[in-house]
């Protein structure tokens, strides 16, 4: 019955996500699915999840649209936080060397003031350091240290970040 429950709460989540009123996913997201999500936080529609209560958003960051953000290891996104449209966050994944398939994963944690391109993914058990610029499309397979530019499959540091960074993301839209 449990598993039942979880995979209705999931489906009642992505169509929340799809409901164009950004107050109400956020309400939702906090109070339903038991995300933390800190004041001054944009959540885009269509974000989909596994283990909401594993994630945690910092102030004044952004997840765009058709987000996947897992939760289930721990999913840790600081302050200031730019990721964009499409991006994918595990915190899991299976171990193709297990012979029974199985699991294996860590939490995965983004820095304040980093910058997640359109279409990235990130991999379990990987820090991206504060300030760091995950490009487009990349597949981060190891942790990124702080201010750097990563890119390619899989990502690879490809230049520095200025560090005199004072930006604070103040991005909201009612209705979106």
């Amino acid at each position: 019955m449990r598993l039942y429950l979880q995979g209705f709460k999931l489906w009642l989540g992505f169509v929340v996500g799809r409901i164009p009123w950004h107050r109400f996913r956020i309400f939702f997201y906090r109070q339903v699915m038991g995300m933390k999500i800190a004041p001054r936080t944009t959540v885009h529609w269509r974000l989909a999840f596994f283990a909401p209560q594993g994630i945690s958003i910092e102030s004044n960051s952004i997840i765009g649209n058709d987000c996947f953000l897992d939760g289930r290891s721990g999913l840790t996104i600081g302050s200031n936080v730019n990721i964009g449209g499409h991006v994918q966050v595990f915190t899991v994944g299976h171990d193709p060397q297990s012979p029974s398939f199985g699991t294996k994963g860590g939490p995965v944690v983004i820095g304040d003031r980093a910058y997640v391109a359109s279409r990235a993914t990130i991999l379990p058990s990987v820090t991206i350091g504060e300030g760091a610029v995950v490009a487009a499309g990349a597949v981060v397979t190891k942790s990124v240290e702080p201010y750097d530019i990563v890119a390619g499959v899989p990502a690879v540091p490809i230049g520095k970040r200025t560090r005199e960074l004072e930006y604070d993301l103040d991005f909201h839209m009612p209705f979106q």
